[in-house]
Formats: structure tokens, sequence, C-alpha cells
């Protein structure tokens, strides 16, 4: 009788919560919004420049291991959690207690992720913003900013003779791109040491709080209005990337480039560093453990079936990285012709693949204002997927 009398009173809660707990009003929903959520920048930005600098296609074996190993146990997991106690991250723990502490971590790891990356994506809007125009401005030398140790990288003679005669006076170290001083000078504005903190850039608040502002309107009403925003900045990325893919690998030294990632370098597999770096970009790149996930299937149903997802997402997301390295790879195969290299010594940075690299190939596009929009903006969706 008492078994009983247990057995109802825990029906009834569970009534309670599924009247007070929202839904998806679709299956699409729930699933575009977890491909949104786990492809993100990284994908673009932090996924090609991991494989650049662990030698190439040596990087997707490892990379695929942990997707299978990691990736799809660990969102069974969080949707297994999320869709039966239809609670959140802090919340979810009152099957255990214990582990409350995790999902305090969860938030904590949420909430420093969204400071630093929407930083970013003010970045990403202050590049739209100045894409708007007739020439690039990260594309000529002669802008306020500049200096004369600036270059036009263009498969010219005139560039050419600008970094020649900059390495002929003993300044070779000096020299930077147009999209280097534009990144450097115009949008971070470096100064000459830690002692001299600069000026608060307004137009980088402005950007940062027009980010918050839209990621605000996307939240304020619920899944109802966010499951619907998805079908939209979920599918635009895939549409801009498929297009670049098409323009960029009818580039001159393409094939350079695309063979430099997919051909494995078999040594650096000895090396643990390569497998430890893919293990952190599958779970950085996936948003595991951040407590996402686990929010997300707590709008499911009861009843839904789940393991569909857990299967097909962490896959997308690892072919979406896939996929934006072919795109990343014909751009630096391109960028090694024109100044005269080997894909290996075109970067040198992970930050200057989306802010300078990107950017500068861009620029050597026909129409370039309207190919740095559509980059630009696609960075945008995917920004406001993630958050």
């Amino acid at each position: 009788m008492e078994c009983k009398e247990n057995s109802t009173s825990k029906g009834k809660y569970e009534v309670t919560q599924e009247e007070r707990r929202e839904t998806w009003t679709g299956r699409f929903d729930f699933f575009l919004s977890n491909v949104g959520y786990a492809v993100g920048i990284g994908n673009i930005w932090r996924f090609p420049y991991l494989c650049y600098k662990n030698g190439g296609g040596s990087f997707l074996i490892p990379y695929i291991t942990f997707m299978i190993l990691g990736a799809l146990p660990m969102f069974l997991l969080e949707y297994s959690l999320g869709q039966f106690s239809s609670n959140g991250p802090i919340s979810v723990w009152k099957i255990c207690p214990l582990m409350k502490g995790l999902g305090y971590a969860m938030v904590s790891t949420s909430a420093i992720f969204c400071i630093y990356f929407n930083v970013m994506m003010g970045y990403v809007l202050y590049f739209l913003y100045h894409s708007l125009t007739s020439v690039l401005p990260w594309s000529t030398c002669d802008n306020e900013w500049n200096t004369e140790f600036c270059y036009i990288s263009k498969p010219s003679n005139t560039s050419t003779s600008n970094i020649s005669s900059i390495t002929g006076n003993n300044t070779g170290d000096l020299k930077m791109s147009s999209s280097e001083e534009f990144w450097s000078y115009n949008v971070l504005q470096i100064t000459s040491g830690i002692e001299d903190m600069g000026n608060i850039r307004l137009e980088l608040l402005l950007c940062l709080f027009i980010f918050w502002f839209i990621v605000f309107l996307c939240l304020c009403k619920g899944i109802k209005v966010s499951g619907k925003i998805v079908y939209v900045t979920a599918i635009f990325p895939y549409i801009v990337l498929i297009i670049f893919l098409i323009r960029v690998v009818t580039l001159p030294g393409a094939t350079d480039g695309i063979l430099f990632y997919v051909v494995p370098q078999w040594d650096k597999l000895l090396s643990t560093k390569v497998w430890g770096e893919a293990a952190l970009q599958i779970f950085f790149s996936t948003s595991m453990g951040w407590g996402g996930l686990l929010t997300f299937a707590s709008y499911n149903k009861f009843h839904d079936n789940m393991y569909g997802n857990a299967m097909i997402v962490p896959t997308v997301n690892c072919g979406t990285s896939i996929f934006a390295g072919f795109i990343t790879f014909s751009m630096l195969g391109f960028m090694a012709l024109n100044k005269g290299t080997t894909v290996d010594k075109v970067l040198n940075q992970g930050p200057g693949l989306v802010f300078i690299t990107y950017p500068e190939a861009i620029s050597s596009f026909p129409i370039s204002p309207f190919w740095a929009v559509l980059f630009f903006l696609m960075l945008f969706t995917i920004g406001i997927d993630t958050q």
C-alpha cells in the first residue's frame, strides 16, 4: 500500500512537471537547435588551425576516433538526463545531490564562455560593418592605421616588389599584410605594452552590446521562438559553406592546400600532443558537459526517441569541421601560391585564421565586399546559434 502511494505521488509530480515545462513544437526544432549549438565558430576557426598545426590528415584520425568513443556516449548521456528529468543542469542532480556541484560547474563554464565568445562575435559584427563598402579597408595600405611595413598580398609584380624592398632593408621580420595591420592597429589597436592600457573602443563596445541584445531577443520568448529562429540560423551557414567551397576549390593553388589537408603525416600519430588536442577539440566544438545539451533535451517529451539525435548531431558536427577544413586549406593553398611559399608556412596563429587569413584571401576575390559580407554574416548566425 505504501509503495502504491509513493508511486501515485510520483506520478502527480511528473504530471505537474510536464504541465509546467514547455516542449518543442516539432522534432526539427530540437534537432536544428542542437546542431546550431554544437556547430560553432570553433569548427570554422579552431579545427582547421589544429589540423594545420598537427599534420593535416593525421589530425583527422584521432579526431574521428574521439568523436566515436567520446562524443556519441556523452551526447546520449546528457540527452538521457535532460529528457528523463525535464530539469536544467542544476536541478537535474536531485537524482544524486552529491553531484550537484557538477551542475554549478556546467553553468559557470557556460557563463565564462559567453563572456569571451561574445567579444569575438563583437569583432565579427565590426568586420561585417566594414565589409559594407566598395573597397574592403583591409585590402589596401593607404589607411590612417597602416605603417610603412604594410604590403598587399596579391599575385602581382607590385606585391612582390613591395615585399622584396622591405626584406632588402633588413626589416623583413617587421612586414605585415594589410589585413594583419587592420586587425592589429584598427580593430585591436594594440599598444606598445601593458603599461599603456589604451582607451575603450566605443565601436567595439557598441558591437558587443548589439550582439548581446540580439541574443536577448532570440531567447526572451523561450523555445517557441528560438526553435523557429534556428531554421534560418542553423541552415544558412551550410548554404554559405557550400557556396564558398565551390568558389575556393577553383582558385589556383587550392589543390596544394587540399593535399596538405588530406594526406596524413603518419609520424604525427605517435605524438601524444596530437591525440590530446584532438580530444580537447571534440569536447570544445560539441560543447559537451556545459549543460546546453542537457537543457535542450529537458524540453523534449518524456517518450521522445533521442537515440537518433544522439548519433546524428555529433556526426554532423564532426562532418562540418572536416567540410570547413577543405575551404580553409584551399584558401591557404591559394595564399601560399600568391606569397611564393609553401602551405605549411602561411599561417602562424589561431585567431588570425578568421580575422586575418580569411579576410586576406577574400580581398583577392572578384566582388570581394560581397564575399566578405557573406562570410561574416555566416559567422554571425553561427554565433547566434551557439549562444
